[in-house]
Order: structure tokens, then C-alpha cells, then sequence
């Protein structure tokens, strides 16, 4: 399989497409990013890396900076997280009050904004230095030092995070916050403001490739079945409420940030990571789901 001219056609037929949604201009140091910009990183398990693209360009990967905190939590925790959070696709906008409300303080996955809140305080249980420890196991799966948090991103964060500052009350108001809500917000927009460019996305995903196990260094993150069940979780939950028009297209699981990157694997295979900022309506990157909807298609694999 030529995965390298594979990217590099796709890469000619989303030109079009680049610059023609909206950056995430709701957090104000995002607004500043280049809705042009593009990249495509493939890796594969054989140790073999495909690029097109500013593949080298770090960028703030946002809510895919969940998957890593879930699966902390859930390698730590196991089972006893889903008395907290359920694992059902939202079928609304990922920062929405109303169906916190309705459903009693349990928010229907762990990606939307209440979710991965709890999941935020959950690490506060079983990590000793949370902040620095969820950027250690980053490091750890990518082998790049040079990962960190931008402070530009997470202040900008806070000081617009409203919406997340009502969330996190309302959890603590049904006792689904244990920590102090700044300590545990100031976490929360610190994991969202890393900064990573696609070929360090693409490797620390491959241990969703690999049935749980870091290809780096053979140390197993998630047993085969927590795995499979993260898996689950970013097919049916990884792309905001345009989940299942993902799946349908795309067919990988993989988890979207409003910083305009995917992430996505074949478990057995590969990880795929793209970048392009510019978003649509629902928060995903529009010519990133294109891209990756080609990638199924030109290469025939998907999950299905």
C-alpha cells in the first residue's frame, strides 16, 4: 500500500476545502491560527511514518488531549468510572447544559465537556502530580520531550471558560466533583491547551493500534478489552455530535479538538493524525474529515 502517494492525493483534492470552515475564534487564542494550514501524518506499526503537509507544525489539541486523561483514569480505575460518566453518544453540542441537567449530573460520555471534567477529577485520586504526570505519559508515547503545555491557551481558556466553569458547578452540586472546581478546571484547560504536531499525534495513538501496548517500549497502557472499549468510545463519541455521520463516513474511531486536529486508528494497523483548523458546524475540522473519509476510501480499510 503507497500510503505516501495516497496522502498526497488526497492533500490535492481537499486544497478546496482548506480555509472554508471557521477557526475556533470562541477562545480567543485560537482565532489567531491559520485556517489554510494542513497536514497528514500516517504510522504504522512496522515503525514506518507517511507525511504531507506542515507536518512539523504544533498545533493545541484540545479535546483529543481526553483520550489520554480516560485512559489514564480507566487504566487506574477500571469499571468503577461509569458509576460517574456514561458512555452513550450526546447527540448535542459537547459543552451542553440541558442534558447535564435532565440526566441528573451524569454526563453521557467521557469527551463531552462534563465528561472528561469528571474524568479531570478522577486523576486528582490516582496521580500525585496530575499536570505533570498526564504530560509525562504523553511524552511516554510519543518519545518527544519537546511536548508542553501553551499558557497563552490555557489562559485564554480559563478566562473565557465560562460555560465549562458552569458545568463544573453544577457537577459538584450533584456531587460528581470531589476536588476544588478551580484546581480541577485549571487542570481540565491545561490538558486541552497541549501542543503537538500531527506526527506526534499519530504515534501516541498507536497503542489504540496496538491492543493497548506503547510500540516504543512494549509497556502495555490498557489491557486488549479496556482497549477495545476506548476504541468503542471515540467510534460512537470522538466526534461531538456528529459522531455517527463520522463513523458512517469515515469508518475509524477517532477523536476531534477544535484545534482543527483528528486523531484515528485501525486497530491492528495503523494511526492517522490530520490537521487543518478551519471547523464546521459542529466543531470539526472540515477538510480533515474529507481527508480522512479519502484516506478509508482510497486505501479500502476501516474498521468495517
Amino acid at each position: 500500500m503507497n500510503y505516501q502517494q495516497i496522502i498526497e492525493d488526497i492533500y490535492e483534492e481537499v486544497k478546496p476545502l482548506l480555509g472554508k470552515g471557521k477557526v475556533a475564534d470562541y477562545i480567543p487564542a485560537l482565532a489567531k491560527v491559520d485556517p489554510n494550514e494542513f497536514a497528514i501524518t500516517v504510522a504504522d506499526l512496522e515503525g514506518n511514518k507517511y507525511h504531507v503537509g506542515n507536518f512539523e507544525q504544533k498545533f493545541s489539541i484540545q479535546s483529543i488531549s481526553k483520550v489520554y486523561t480516560f485512559a489514564v483514569a480507566f487504566s487506574h480505575l477500571g469499571d468503577s468510572i461509569w458509576q460517574r460518566v456514561g458512555r452513550e453518544p450526546s447527540g448535542n453540542p459537547f459543552n451542553s447544559l440541558v442534558q447535564l441537567e435532565k440526566e441528573d449530573g451524569i454526563p453521557r460520555n467521557p469527551f463531552i465537556n462534563a465528561g472528561a471534567l469528571v474524568i479531570t477529577d478522577m486523576l486528582f485520586d490516582v496521580l500525585k502530580e496530575p499536570r505533570a504526570d498526564i504530560l509525562q505519559f504523553i511524552i511516554g508515547l510519543t518519545g518527544d520531550s519537546s511536548i508542553d503545555f501553551d499558557k497563552e491557551v490555557a489562559t485564554s481558556e480559563r478566562e473565557n471558560g465560562y460555560r465549562n466553569a458552569a458545568l463544573a458547578n453544577f457537577l459538584r452540586s450533584h456531587n460528581n466533583i470531589n476536588y476544588d472546581i478551580e484546581e480541577v478546571l485549571n487542570l481540565y484547560f491545561c490538558h486541552c491547551s497541549i501542543t503537538m504536531n500531527t506526527n506526534e499525534l499519530a504515534n501516541s495513538f498507536l497503542f489504540l493500534a496496538n491492543g493497548g501496548v506503547n510500540p516504543l517500549n512494549n509497556e502495555r497502557i490498557l489491557s486488549l478489552s479496556q482497549t477495545k472499549r476506548l476504541n468503542a468510545l471515540m467510534m460512537t463519541c470522538g466526534a461531538y455530535d456528529e459522531a455517527g455521520d463520522f463513523a458512517f463516513r469515515v469508518g475509524m474511531p477517532g477523536k476531534s479538538g477544535v484545534g482543527g486536529g483528528i486523531a484515528a486508528v485501525i486497530p491492528g494497523e495503523l494511526a492517522i493524525a490530520v490537521w487543518s483548523p478551519a471547523l464546521n458546524a459542529k466543531g470539526n475540522s472540515l477538510a480533515g474529515v474529507q481527508a480522512l473519509e479519502l484516506f478509508t476510501t482510497k486505501t479500502g480499510k476501516s474498521v468495517f
